[in-house]
């Protein structure tokens, strides 16, 4: 069975099309879909709107109410913890990727040999802002933070019954749900796909939310931020011998007349360098201590062979070649 997770909120004008879309994947996946409902604390009539739809549908379905918006990474986890199936999807509300990407998704980890599949958007018609804060966005964190980032970024994703427990089992808050499949590895596709013109409402994607997602990401995934302050504070440290060696050399020519110059840059610039190094060190320190209590793994196990019957399968398979 295919499961199909979507995180709802505010999607109230989109829910109609939203259970035709599914419908037309039940009828693409041989009547195997279950579709895995999750309204995220939604403050519109969405649940209603979903209730009365739900109704003439022919495919499997549940509906998971959270208490209260969590975001829709958390929305997706609780998905994916209650999806019954043995290959899991995510698709968002507002219908903005195609509904062959879903089926592509399922048809690559049911005939390839891939845990997990990435939807990356290699072009969207969004207004000409926010195309160009979207990709200055992803430039940065694939720089900063996660080089296999893909370069369109990732909204969606689908994955075998295997990646899913080992997500689950990463359990963080204040993380994300992007940065640990990407750190999680496994054999991976990635697929782009167009991203279509929002056709209901107005995302929910706010400046301030992507600014808290950016962070989230930065304390989660990489310590660059500590080891700029410690190379910052080295430089400073550099800096501060060369300048004070030219300034005593100056103080002892003559050439700076005014009492007390030398020693009060001397004492500045040292210092400040010191304490920014004193801080970097300190920060590897933290940072070490802080990706302990994560608990993550240091390796996940994607498959394991041997024993006895693994030997005979080898060998049977090794005589039906020659």
């Amino acid at each position: 069975m295919y499961s199909l997770i979507i995180p709802i909120y505010k999607n109230e004008d989109s829910i109609a099309k939203l259970v035709q879309t599914c419908a037309w994947l039940h009828s693409q996946l041989s009547e195997k879909l279950e579709v895995v409902f999750v309204l995220d604390g939604s403050p519109d009539r969405s649940f209603e709107v979903l209730e009365t739809e739900l109704i003439r549908v022919l495919f499997d379905f549940q509906i998971v109410s959270l208490s209260k918006n969590c975001g829709s990474f958390a929305a997706i986890r609780k998905g994916l913890e209650f999806a019954r199936g043995d290959l899991f999807a995510v698709m968002a509300a507002d219908l903005q990727e195609p509904k062959e990407l879903i089926v592509e998704f399922f048809k690559v980890l049911s005939s390839e040999n891939y845990e997990v599949v990435l939807g990356m958007r290699k072009s969207r018609h969004d207004p000409l802002m926010a195309r160009l804060a979207s990709n200055c966005f992803w430039w940065l964190y694939k720089k900063m933070i996660q080089p296999e980032m893909p370069t369109g970024g990732v909204d969606v994703f689908g994955c075998n019954r295997l990646f899913r427990d080992h997500l689950l089992g990463l359990k963080e808050s204040h993380s994300s749900l992007v940065g640990l499949i990407l750190w999680m590895g496994f054999r991976r596709k990635i697929i782009p796909y167009d991203r279509s013109k929002r056709e209901f409402g107005k995302s929910a994607w706010t400046l301030s939310k992507k600014f808290r997602y950016m962070l989230d990401n930065i304390f989660s995934f990489t310590d660059l931020p500590i080891q700029l302050l410690a190379l910052f504070g080295c430089l400073g440290v550099i800096i501060s011998i060369v300048f004070g060696t030219l300034i005593v050399a100056a103080k002892l020519s003559g050439a700076i007349g005014v009492p007390g110059y030398a020693a009060t840059a001397l004492l500045i610039m040292f210092f400040a360098s010191l304490n920014s190094l004193g801080l970097g060190i300190i920060g590897i320190y933290v940072w070490r201590a802080f990706e302990n209590t994560k608990q993550r793994p240091e390796a996940l196990v994607m498959e394991k062979e041997g024993g006895t019957q693994w030997k005979a399968t080898y060998i049977q398979k090794q005589s039906v070649n020659q």
